[in-house]
């Protein structure tokens, strides 16, 4: 029987839901970001003359961004806490983002949208360990799941604002790149005030500090001897590697990297892809909004059945299932657009389960001490073959088609499967203790 503690069991509360909400805005600007660079090239790549090489660049730049901020974001999350990183990244995407309005070059364009990527990564770590860190063990799954949630639904307000911007004339991409800057403005004020983690602070030995923050969000009798005691860990990226949790970040690198690679050459190059399927016109922004509605209903279905069927159960299924929608488009990719359009509104829905844990395994796998770390590192090693894949699909379009593309997209997918059937654990019911604990129940629990 799982331990009690006042924070793993209490109910949900106003305060958790706005932090779930708050915590949220990262990834609706990293679905935003990067999905209205796809709309923004089709007018940006003409304009600037762009290869296919250039265009793969910009659309691979901020993923390259996201490699390096994740890390650092993670180390610093682990070092200095949550709180004060938690509106610092999202100033950055502001200030970034209107400044991509005035690029007069590819070289300034890539630049920019680098920098973005690493303030977006460094989100990552930051607003998932402090949610993590607050939420009780029966909702932490939904409620990290539902981040993810925001990732689709940025992508497809992306896609919709990308649409109207079109229609605005030969400087439309242009505000397409800086529109970021307005939701992020709001995110920033609605995080103003979140305090601090008190498993952060207990471990940082500011015990009366940590004490505070438990009556404020727990109520007057609570304090950190309410938290169970975990594997102390050093912070340091050397002694993660020893500390014995090598097996985990390798397990959640390999799954990360296999469900997003396929997702995000896909938003990054959603008109294109689909206009490669044969969708013309205004169809093809359309289609791309309309698949990123069924993304949102994948994620949703995956956030209200994670604690029934539970998490290595959803990750396999949805490996597996999604993998073979993408193994028929590309079998059939000149099937009718009805078809088309289906198959990949079938890989949207059934990917979900895998989307939303991309946060939750990282956050339940790994201490306090070297949370942030686990989940930065994690994040930059799976944006590696992000980058390298988003980067290669106008080539591979050009070069192999779309069958092939697709097939190689389907791949991908299904080696996740595998991944998962050969390392997934099972953490469902676990406090975050006994989840991330190197003996714990999850590992007795495949």
């Amino acid at each position: 029987m799982p331990a009690s503690s006042v924070l793993d069991d209490a109910p949900l509360s106003g305060f958790h839901k706005r932090l779930a909400l708050y915590s949220s805005g990262g990834p609706f600007l990293d679905g935003y970001i990067l999905s209205i660079v796809g709309v923004a090239l089709v007018q940006l790549g003409p304009q600037l003359r762009l290869s296919d090489a250039a265009q793969g660049l910009i659309g691979a730049s901020a993923l390259i961004g996201i490699f390096c901020g994740a890390f650092l974001g993670g180390y610093l999350t682990d070092r200095f806490g949550r709180q004060m990183l938690y509106t610092v990244d999202l100033i950055a995407i502001i200030g970034c983002s209107v400044a991509q309005f005035w690029a007069a070059d590819p070289v300034w364009l890539f630049v920019l949208r680098l920098l973005i990527g690493m303030a977006v990564g460094a989100d990552y770590p930051i607003a998932t360990s402090l949610l993590a860190e607050f939420t009780p063990r029966r909702y932490r799954g939904p409620l990290l799941g539902g981040l993810m949630v925001m990732w689709f639904v940025g992508a497809a307000t992306a896609y919709v604002v990308g649409e109207a911007l079109l229609t605005i004339g030969a400087t439309g991409w242009r505000w397409m790149l800086a529109s970021p800057a307005l939701p992020a403005a709001v995110i920033v004020m609605l995080r103003l005030g979140t305090p601090e983690s008190p498993r952060w602070l207990a471990k940082k030995g500011r015990v009366d500090e940590a004490n505070a923050v438990m009556r404020k969000v727990f109520g007057d009798q609570a304090d950190i001897s309410d938290l169970p005691e975990e594997e102390r860990e050093s912070a340091g990226l050397v002694l993660l590697w020893r500390s014995g949790y090598l097996g985990r970040m390798l397990f959640v690198s390999a799954f990360w990297t296999c469900s997003i690679v396929p997702l995000f050459a896909v938003y990054a190059f959603g008109p294109r892809i689909l206009g490669a399927l044969h969708l013309q016109g205004r169809l093809v922004n359309v289609g791309s909004a309309l698949i990123t509605v069924f993304f949102v209903v994948g994620c949703v279905l995956a956030m209200v059945v994670i604690n029934r069927m539970g998490r290595r159960a959803l990750l396999i299924h949805s490996f597996v299932w999604s993998g073979l929608a993408l193994l028929l488009l590309g079998v059939f990719p000149s099937a009718p657009a009805g078809v088309i359009i289906v198959l990949f509104a079938a890989y949207a829905v059934l990917i979900g389960g895998a989307q939303n844990l991309q946060w939750i395994y990282p956050n339940e796998l790994f201490p306090t001490e070297i949370r942030g770390t686990a989940v930065g590192l994690a994040s930059s090693l799976s944006r590696v073959g992000a980058a390298v894949g988003t980067y290669l699909v106008p080539l591979a379009l050009t070069g192999w088609g779309i069958g092939t593309t697709m097939l190689t997209a389907a791949a991908i997918t299904l080696l996740g499967a595998v991944i998962s059937l050969r390392w997934a654990p099972e953490t469902r019911g676990l406090a975050l203790h006994e989840s991330a604990a190197l003996a714990g129940p999850a590992l007795s629990r495949p």
